[in-house]
């Protein structure tokens, strides 16, 4: 479905690359086969996928797989790679149809290119509210909020806590005692941040995200009971660095005694599990349902798959790719991709692997002491 300005809104294509932010991108527009001055009367209400796109949509080929599509697309404007722009010139004069080819904006990365100039939409569409505390927000005497910052209906912000900039804090959220939230940092309804959380600027904590609860630490404590336990208090707190997004009902344990560090720029889906005392690099990213154990390091520009579990105390380097549904039960230190998981069968199939794999071991000492005579 295009994701559409109002007509009166819509911006000629020049000014929407203008005021785009185009850090790290090379572009140029070409023309289409009726144009003689490139962008000339474009103008781009929307955008939307290839297959959608209309008379005044922009839309983009990241992937070459996909730019057959380019053949029969009514997009206003195409965001192409140069390889992608010669071949479909070169198809469309084959066919006789060069006339009909349509303006291009090639670019070096298109799909980041699309992705800056989604940002431009979301902008237009959802422009920053004006700084204000909400009457029915409960905001402690003590508690220090920008006034350019935005606290919505129910909010309640506790005592000490720091409100930067710009911030926006959602509906019915809570922020515990002496938080502290960064410049142009997102809270969207209902997240909780237990006391002493700190976090960057330009973070987006999506809904239903716990940050600073309690750690799962307990001490074993025969003294009561036979498998009793007693809890360890956790002191530590979260710290969390600039532009990381966290998704809905993820949750961030706090740490035992030190803190649990996300870094600059870290990605995480919803419905993760970050256990106490754990340390992310910059730039790492993970799918939904990923489980980390208490005081595991992942290091930088890591990717890890949905539904993947890590275990706790372990270290995993840089520039780590770990498949998704993977277990993860001992140090990573090389980079590179890592999977650990039987692929999908047919049942009655998979229960035979399953008893083939019982006697690998057993099977492994057959062979070595074949090998040997």
């Amino acid at each position: 479905m295009p994701i559409l300005l109002d007509k009166t809104k819509a911006p000629a294509l020049q000014r929407l690359l203008d005021e785009t932010d185009t850090t790290g991108l090379t572009w140029a527009i070409e023309p289409g086969g009726a144009q003689a001055i490139p962008g000339a009367g474009i103008v781009v209400g929307g955008i939307s996928n290839l297959e959608h796109a209309g008379p005044q949509e922009l839309s983009f080929v990241a992937n070459p797989r996909y730019q057959s599509q380019l053949a029969d697309a009514r997009a206003a404007v195409v965001l192409v790679t140069a390889e992608v722009a010669q071949a479909y010139r070169e198809s469309l004069a084959q066919a006789g149809r060069a006339h009909e080819a349509l303006p291009l904006v090639v670019c070096n990365s298109p799909y980041l290119l699309f992705a800056r100039i989604g940002q431009w939409f979301d902008r237009q569409l959802h422009p920053q509210p004006a700084g204000a505390i909400h009457p029915s927000a409960v905001v402690a005497p003590c508690a220090t909020v920008d006034p350019s910052a935005h606290v919505g209906p129910l909010a309640v912000i506790e005592a000490g806590v720091q409100i930067g900039p710009r911030a926006r804090i959602g509906a019915g959220c809570v922020v515990g005692e002496n938080c502290r939230i960064g410049a142009d940092t997102v809270l969207h309804p209902r997240v909780t941040l237990y006391r002493g959380v700190s976090m960057g600027a330009r973070c987006v904590i999506l809904s239903g995200a716990v940050i600073g609860d309690d750690g799962f630490g307990f001490a074993p404590d025969p003294s009561r009971a036979k498998g009793a336990w007693t809890k360890i208090p956790q002191f530590g707190g979260v710290r969390i660095g600039d532009d990381v997004e966290v998704g809905a009902n993820t949750t961030i344990d706090r740490g035992a005694l030190d803190d649990t560090v996300i870094g600059n720029g870290v990605k995480i889906d919803n419905q993760i599990m970050i256990g106490h005392n754990c340390r992310i690099g910059d730039h790492t990213a993970m799918a939904a349902c990923v489980g980390i154990a208490g005081s595991t390091t992942i290091g930088q520009r890591c990717s890890i798959g949905g539904a993947a579990m890590i275990g706790g105390h372990l270290k995993i380097g840089d520039d780590v790719f770990i498949s998704a549904a993977t277990p993860v039960h001992s140090n990573i230190d090389k980079p590179g991709q890592y999977t650990g998981f039987f692929p999908m069968t047919e049942h009655a199939q998979w229960e035979r692997n399953a008893v083939a794999v019982r006697h690998l071991a057993t099977m492994v000492k057959r062979i070595k002491a074949l090998e040997k005579k």
